[in-house]
């Protein structure tokens, strides 16, 4: 099923081709705000009769839409809102308490949350805030509702959104606070921590291959949300230049999806069943992430730097 997709496949499509994937589970998305992939996502998983769709996010108001959108959709769909601010540590963890003490299982965790290419800022844990943010607030996440995905038995699935960007930059092992801003670059360290999402999905497919729970990471491709703030004309001329310097190679931008486009691979990982544990996806299909987001080792190496900063060991 995997060649009828590509660029332009819409998430309805996914979700149409794999109905019987999609009935009767639950899902969690993070950052399902109106009007970004996250939302997308949810909206046409709705049409496939999920059981429960969670939304985790700082603002019910900028949720609300999506919510009142997915129930007009398909009114027997259960939502349930969880409050969740992934820059704080504090907020994860009561986060994960109350979806823990309100749901049985999780079938799917889609770790869509993100900011890019910031001015530079440190959470309230005091980590460089696009690594805090966009990886170690999904990392403290996952692990600590990893119960309820075990619970839900073969097929469970996380999925990490990532980004072409993970090409910009390695993850940053030994200074993941940018000597603490003084050599900050904003598109690098939103590389950094994109390459720290596919690095995630390749650690957990180590650590969770007998317990039936699969990881997968993505580049959703190139959409215009409310991500890209930030991304001025001389930001975009400054990825190139990055991209070319980090890589070698020249790089053109890749033509825009819209939303509905974007939300596609996304909803691919979450899925579909012949994708194996640990691929890393682009425009529907299976691709080839920069060679250091393939490196084992290194994801042991992060796995081991994320237990440090959040304080916790996590023994799967």
């Amino acid at each position: 099923m995997m060649e009828k997709f590509g660029h332009s496949t819409n998430g309805s499509q996914v979700v149409e081709a794999f109905k019987d994937v999609v009935i009767g589970k639950t899902f969690l998305i993070t950052g399902p705000s109106d009007g970004g992939i996250g939302a997308e996502t949810a909206t046409c998983l709705a049409a496939g009769s999920p059981s429960l769709i969670i939304f985790a996010g700082r603002s019910l108001p900028k949720i609300q839409p999506v919510i009142d959108r997915i129930h007009s959709i398909n009114p027997q769909v259960k939502t349930k809102f969880i409050s969740v601010d992934l820059s704080s540590q504090a907020s994860v963890r009561e986060a994960a308490a109350n979806i823990n003490a309100s749901v049985k299982k999780i079938d799917v965790l889609i770790n869509n949350a993100a900011i890019m290419a910031c001015p530079f800022a440190k959470t309230v844990d005091g980590i460089e805030s696009q690594f805090g943010t966009n990886y170690i607030g999904h990392f403290l996440l996952a692990n600590l509702i990893m119960p309820e995905m075990f619970n839900a038995g073969h097929g469970a699935r996380i999925v990490n959104v990532s980004s072409s960007a993970h090409r910009f930059a390695d993850v940053r092992l030994d200074d993941w606070n940018f000597e603490d801003g003084a050599v900050y670059n904003p598109l690098v360290a939103y590389g950094a921590a994109k390459t720290a999402n596919v690095l995630f999905s390749l650690a957990l497919t180590q650590k969770l291959k007998n317990k039936h729970v699969e990881s997968i990471s993505l580049n959703p491709g190139s959409i215009r949300t409310n991500l890209q703030t930030y991304m001025t004309d001389e930001m975009r001329q400054k990825s190139v230049e990055l991209y070319k310097a980090q890589t070698g190679r020249s790089f053109t931008m890749p033509e825009r999806k819209t939303i509905e486009q974007g939300c596609s691979t996304s909803l691919v990982a979450a899925l579909d069943p012949s994708i194996t544990s640990g691929s890393y996806l682009e425009d529907c299909n299976v691709a080839e992430p920069e060679t250091y987001a393939t490196d084992r080792e290194k994801a042991q190496q992060l796995w081991v730097l994320s237990e440090k900063l959040v304080g916790q060991k996590f023994d799967w």
